[in-house]
C-alpha cells in the first residue's frame, strides 16, 4: 500500500504549519500595534482586493487548471514538451498579470467604489485606502507566478518549498509593523509596502529549486499554445467555481464597509482563526489530491479515484468537526490570549468571538468544498463546480441580507455576515457531493454510519470537559500572558487528548482508514 498521498499531506500541513504560526503572530502583531479600526479596516480592504485575486489566478483558477494538463503531460510526453508547456504557460501567465496589475493600479479609486462602497461617505477611509491599493495591487503579479512556480514543484511532487513560501509574507508584514511602521507618517502604509516586497522576494525564493529539476521557465509566446489554450479554457470557469469562498467573503466585506467602524476588522480577526486549521489541514489535503486525482484519471482507475476522495473525506471528518467545535468553545480564551493587548479591547473580543463562533460552524464545508472541487478539476470537469458555485454565491447574498437584517436587532449584523458565508458553504459542499455520487465518480465505501457516530460521540465527551473546565471569561481577562497562554494550550491538548482518547476506546483505528494506492 502506498502512502505517498499521505506523506505529502503530512509534509505540506507541517510547513503550512509553520506559516500558519508566522500568520498568527503576523496578526497578533497588527492587531496589537494598530487594533480593530480605521486603519486596520482600509487595510484589510486594499489587501483583500489583491488576495482575492490571486485565489482566483494563482491558488484557485490556475493551478487547478495548470496541474492536471501538466500531470498529463508528464506522464503521457516527453521532457522536451513538458518544458515547452512551462515555457509558453510561463509567459502568457506573466503577459496577463503584468497587463491587470497596470489597470488594477490605475483603477484603484473605481475598485475600492465597487469593493467597498460605504468608505465612499468618508474622505479619509476612501482617500486611505485608494493610497493603499495602489501599493498592494500588484503583489498579484509577483504571487501568480509564485503559485505557478509553487504548482510545477507539487507536480514533481516537491511540496514542501510552495508550502514554506508564504512564511515570507508573514515575516515582512511582523517586520514592518515593529519596526517601519514608526517612521511612516501614516503608520499604516507600511503594512502595503510589506505586502508588496513580500510578494517580489517569494517569487525569487523558489527559483532555485525549480532549477534543481531542471523545470525552471523559459518565457515563451510560441512554444506550445494548444497547451496553453486548453490551460485557459479549464480556467476560466475555475475562475469563479473555485473561488466561491472567497466571493463571499468579498461580499461581507463590501456590505461590512456600511457597517460601523470596526466590523471588517473583527470578521479579519476572527476568519484568520479560522484559516488555520483550513490551511494547515484542508489546503494541505487539497493540494496533495489534486495530483493524485489528476494521476489516477489520467490512467483510467477510477476505482483508485473513488478511493482517493473517500479517505480524502474521512480525513476531513475526522479532522474538522472537532476542530469547529474546539474554535467555537475556546473563542474568547483565543482571542484573549492572542490579540487582547495595547488596541485590542475587551469589546473587540467580544464581537470578534461572535464571528468566529459564526465562522467556526464552516469550517467542514470550507474544507470539503476544496477536496470535492478538486473532485472535478482533475478530470478537467470545470462546468459542474460553476453551475454549483453560482447557486452557493446567490444563497449567500440572499443569507446576507436575511441575517444582517435579523442581527442588526442586537447590534451584531457582523456577525450574520459571517454565518451567511458558513450557511452558503455547505449548500456548496452537498451539491459538489450529490453530484459526484450522481455520475458515479464517487462510491461510498462500508462503515460511514458507525464513522461519523464514533467522531459525534468523541466530539460531546470532548465538550463536557470544555465546559467544566476551562474558566469564564473574566477570569482570562484577568490573567497576564503568560497564565493565558499556558493555559490555552493546556485546554487545547486536553481537548485534542481526550477526542482521540475516546474514539481509541470506542475501537477507531488510524488503520481502519485506509490510505488509497
Amino acid at each position: 500500500m502506498s502512502f505517498k498521498l499521505l506523506k505529502s499531506t503530512l509534509v505540506i500541513g507541517f510547513m503550512t504549519t509553520i506559516s500558519r504560526i508566522f500568520g498568527l503572530i503576523r496578526d497578533i502583531v497588527i492587531g496589537s500595534v494598530f487594533g480593530p479600526g480605521l486603519g486596520v479596516d482600509v487595510f484589510i480592504v486594499s489587501f483583500r482586493i489583491p488576495n482575492f485575486l490571486r485565489r482566483l489566478f494563482a491558488e484557485g483558477g490556475f493551478s487547478q487548471a495548470f496541474v492536471p494538463v501538466l500531470s498529463e503531460y508528464k506522464e503521457k510526453r516527453n521532457e522536451e514538451d513538458v518544458q515547452k508547456l512551462i515555457d509558453q504557460t510561463s509567459a502568457t501567465l506573466g503577459l496577463i498579470l503584468f497587463v491587470i496589475s497596470i489597470i488594477g493600479v490605475l483603477a484603484s479609486p473605481i475598485l475600492i467604489m465597487i469593493f467597498a462602497p460605504g468608505f465612499l461617505g468618508d474622505t479619509d477611509k476612501s482617500s486611505l485606502a485608494i493610497d493603499l491599493l495602489r501599493i498592494t495591487f500588484p503583489y498579484i503579479f509577483f504571487i501568480s507566478l509564485t503559485a505557478f512556480a509553487g504548482s510545477i514543484l507539487n507536480t514533481y511532487r516537491n511540496f514542501a518549498i510552495p508550502a514554506f513560501t508564504p512564511v515570507l509574507l508573514n515575516l515582512s508584514l511582523i517586520i514592518s509593523a515593529i519596526w517601519l511602521a514608526p517612521f511612516f507618517e501614516t503608520p499604516i502604509k507600511a503594512l502595503a509596502w510589506a505586502v508588496f516586497i513580500a510578494g517580489f522576494i517569494q517569487l525569487v525564493f523558489q527559483a532555485p529549486f525549480l532549477l534543481k529539476i531542471k523545470k525552471f521557465p523559459r518565457p515563451s509566446l510560441n512554444s506550445d499554445r494548444s497547451g496553453v489554450k486548453r490551460i485557459l479554457n479549464l480556467m476560466l470557469p475555475i475562475l469563479f467555481a473555485v473561488s466561491i469562498v472567497q466571493i463571499n467573503l468579498l461580499i461581507d466585506t463590501l456590505i461590512a464597509s456600511f457597517l460601523v467602524t470596526g466590523s471588517i476588522s473583527w470578521l479579519y480577526f476572527s476568519d484568520r482563526l479560522v484559516e488555520f486549521p483550513l490551511g494547515v489541514f484542508g489546503i494541505a489535503l487539497a493540494t496533495a489530491v489534486l495530483p493524485h486525482l489528476s494521476e489516477k484519471h489520467a490512467q483510467g482507475s477510477s476505482e483508485k479515484f473513488s478511493d482517493t476522495l473517500d479517505w480524502s473525506m474521512r480525513c476531513i471528518f475526522l479532522i474538522t468537526l472537532p476542530a469547529a467545535i474546539g474554535l467555537a468553545m475556546l473563542a474568547s480564551p483565543l482571542l484573549i490570549t492572542l490579540f487582547q493587548y495595547k488596541e485590542f479591547s475587551e469589546f473587540d473580543v467580544t464581537m470578534t468571538s461572535y464571528s468566529l463562533i459564526a465562522y467556526a460552524v464552516g469550517l467542514p464545508a470550507f474544507v470539503l468544498i476544496k477536496v470535492l472541487s478538486a473532485g472535478f478539476f482533475s478530470r478537467q470537469d470545470t462546468k459542474t463546480p460553476v453551475k454549483i458555485g453560482v447557486v452557493a454565491v446567490v444563497f449567500n447574498i440572499v443569507f446576507n441580507i436575511i441575517f444582517v437584517f435579523l442581527f442588526s436587532r442586537i447590534n451584531l449584523a457582523h456577525v450574520g455576515l459571517a454565518l451567511a458565508t458558513s450557511l452558503s458553504a455547505y449548500l456548496q459542499a452537498f451539491l459538489l457531493f450529490r453530484k459526484l455520487k450522481k455520475i458515479k465518480v464517487y462510491k461510498t465505501r462500508n462503515k460511514w454510519l458507525g464513522f461519523i457516530f464514533k467522531i459525534i460521540l468523541s466530539i460531546f465527551i470532548m465538550m463536557i470537559v470544555i465546559v467544566f473546565g476551562v474558566n469564564n471569561e473574566s477570569t482570562w481577562f484577568s490573567w497576564d500572558i503568560y497564565q493565558r497562554v499556558s493555559n490555552l494550550i493546556l485546554w487545547i491538548m486536553v481537548s485534542i487528548v481526550c477526542y482521540f482518547s475516546f474514539l481509541w476506546l470506542l475501537g477507531l483505528r488510524f488503520s481502519s482508514i485506509k490510505v488509497p494506492k
